[in-house]
């Protein structure tokens, strides 16, 4: 095995599949491009949704990549050795099987070519080096949806006997269920199919302890022996509803069926860190190469305080680098959370210090340029934040200071407007010798997690997640959008720019910067504007192109911070100089306005200072 840095390790991923044949794309933004599916990018998949649905990529059917990922469901489980906030996701896909029409770059491939990848890039010398005969894989069962993945039990076996390793079923192939091996659907129906994962044995027997763990050892076992480091995910089924019929009438009943798709496609995904530190021989993320200058210089406070604070930090220069604000919902609530429970951590310890080492960790690597670009602009946002977080804790001890007895309401008030901690809450408590008694302290618990789970609930809500949201009505929306705003341009002026937008398979949210309410005329008008041009069946089309390209060319952008070095250009008009509409955007489109419908706006309103929303629906 080799023992490689972190930085090593990212290359040398991408230099394997570029030799491969798969062209490297920048990592995306942990803010999605189009924002109904996530509240961040939890994975290399995501920003390529519209390529896994049948949209043509310009670079090809083959792709690799470093992808910047954010996950928040494991938040208060960071302070282990493992889980992390923020994370680098190494990623392969192949978009199809077959070449496509257009020409672009090699065929794709599926499960043969996948395994066989990465049978190579672990155990090759020239790679990882791994010991093939430390690696077991694991694949799916079959139930009575989808048989038995024997196809892929086939391919690793031709891989380890090219090793002189006879890999039986049981023994260094293991099968598992739809829990363990199946990707997908994210909602209901879409895209699925099985996955297949690779385990490292690290030899340590003495882990498994049979008055804790009932069965036998096994890849999959939670004793901590094996280490996943790779999961390939193939998309060959699509999970729909079985159509019925009751009095004459196209219903459904609840139960699925699952098709094969027209286009298989794979993805995989490998930890950076987690391989990392496999590969230096460390039992904890937190002990790479990348974390140590970072743990050293928080080495004053307890093991788990300088884990967390080494997460969070990390994970807020990333978040302020592409462009998210501290606030009190959605994606701003996080970082204002990270950036909060950081500063209650650090006591006297200045975070600005910590947040200037992960930026010199970063700023010269060519896969994140945001952050060298905006490492000013890190700091004094955050500089900000601690100022204002300084002074909502001064606010709520003037009224704490005031009270004379503590209810749970209270607490929570405290806690939820003012933003003070438990642990300063109850420090107070003790100085102004007030009491919180185990039934108020009760009530505010109750109170919290109901809060908790209604944000939660909310989010889940507003952000599906992976591949939902590309209906053909969200299409034709997404779509209209780009329609829309150039329409505001036209009839407000060139101060318009557009500042979010939200859409659902009934409408269109859209808000963009106006000082004043629109007008009944002004509203009338954007309608005409938008309805002509859908009746002109604009073809829309894309080119892929460096962002300083897409300027020049006159598309406009208004997420500067969320683009890679390499953009997509949509184009609604024949000609890059015949056109209505050219934005730099993520897709998916329409491939002619003629058929979307009749666009009407049904409300306009304001969002915040000096910015407008309007509602719209396609009839």
């Amino acid at each position: 095995m080799k023992q490689l840095s972190t930085n090593k390790l990212r290359q040398a991923f991408l230099d394997f599949f570029k030799d491969k044949g798969h062209a490297i794309i920048p990592s995306a933004s942990l803010i999605p491009e189009n924002d109904p599916t996530v509240l961040f990018t939890t994975a290399g998949m995501h920003p390529l949704v519209p390529y896994l649905m049948g949209q043509k990529h310009p670079l090809g059917q083959r792709l690799a990549n470093v992808q910047k990922c954010l996950r928040t469901g494991d938040i208060e489980e960071v302070g282990d050795a493992t889980h992390l906030t923020f994370f680098e996701m190494l990623g392969n896909w192949s978009l199809g099987e077959t070449a496509s029409s257009d020409g672009l770059g090699e065929a794709g491939y599926f499960k043969k070519e996948a395994i066989a990848y990465s049978f190579e890039f672990l155990t090759s010398e020239k790679y990882l080096g791994l010991d093939p005969k430390n690696l077991f894989v694991s694949v799916f069962e079959g139930d009575k949806d989808a048989p038995v993945d024997s196809e892929s039990i086939s391919e690793w076996q031709t891989q380890f006997q090219k090793v002189g390793i006879k890999a039986k079923i049981g023994e260094k192939i293991f099968t598992y269920n739809k829990e363990k091996n199946w990707w997908g659907p994210v909602g209901e129906i879409g895209p699925c199919g099985p996955c297949s994962e690779m385990f490292y044995d690290t030899g340590q027997t003495n882990l498994h302890h049979p008055d804790i763990y009932k069965e036998p050892c096994h890849p999959n076992c939670s004793c901590g022996r094996f280490v996943e480091i790779w999961n390939d995910v193939f998309m060959q089924y699509q999970r729909e509803l079985i159509p019925t019929t009751d009095n004459n009438q196209l219903t459904t009943n609840n139960e699925y069926h699952f098709i094969s798709l027209k286009q298989k496609n794979v993805d995989t995904g490998m930890g950076l860190e987690r391989v990392a530190a496999m590969l230096q021989g460390v039992k904890s993320v937190y002990e790479i190469d990348i974390f140590q200058p970072i743990m050293s210089a928080l080495k004053v406070k307890s093991m788990k305080e300088q884990r967390i604070l080494a997460d969070h930090t990390r994970a807020i220069v990333f978040l302020l680098a592409d462009g998210v604000l501290p606030a009190n919902e959605e994606r701003g609530y996080v970082l204002r959370r990270l950036i909060r429970r950081s500063l209650d951590l650090a006591g006297d310890l200045e975070l600005t210090e910590i947040l200037k080492l992960w930026i010199e960790r970063y700023q010269d690597l060519p896969y994140y340029p945001s952050v060298k670009r905006n490492k000013d602009k890190i700091l004094a946002l955050f500089k900000e934040e601690q100022a204002k977080y300084a002074h909502a804790l001064a606010e709520g001890e003037k009224i704490f200071n005031k009270l004379d007895k503590i209810t749970g309401e209270i607490i929570f008030d405290l806690r939820a407007t003012y933003g003070l901690p438990e642990s300063v809450i109850k420090n107070l408590t003790q100085k102004n010798n007030l009491i919180i008694s185990e039934n108020e302290w009760h009530k505010y618990m109750e109170l919290f997690f109901e809060h908790q789970n209604k944000s939660r609930a909310g989010a889940a809500k507003k952000f599906a997640g992976g591949l939902a949201g590309h209906s053909e009505m969200e299409i034709n929306y997404h779509t209209a959008s780009h329609l829309m705003n150039q329409a505001l341009r036209q009839v407000l002026g060139d101060h318009v720019m557009q500042r979010g937008s939200n859409i659902t398979p009934e409408r269109l949210r859209f808000d963009f910067t106006h000082p004043a309410k629109m007008t009944p005329e002004e509203i009338k008008q954007v309608e005409d504007i938008v309805n002509a041009n859908i009746q002109k069946n604009w073809p829309v089309s894309f080119t892929e192109m460096s962002l300083d390209e897409a300027k020049e060319s006159g598309a406009l952008g208004f997420f500067e911070h969320k683009y890679g070095e390499r953009v997509t250009v949509y184009t609604i008009g024949t000609s890059p100089t015949d056109y209505f509409s050219k934005e730099i955007c993520g897709g998916p489109h329409v491939t002619h306005t003629g058929k979307m419908g009749h666009f009407k706006i049904t409300k306009e309103e304001a969002s915040s200072a000096g910015v407008r929303r309007i509602k719209a629906i396609l009839e």
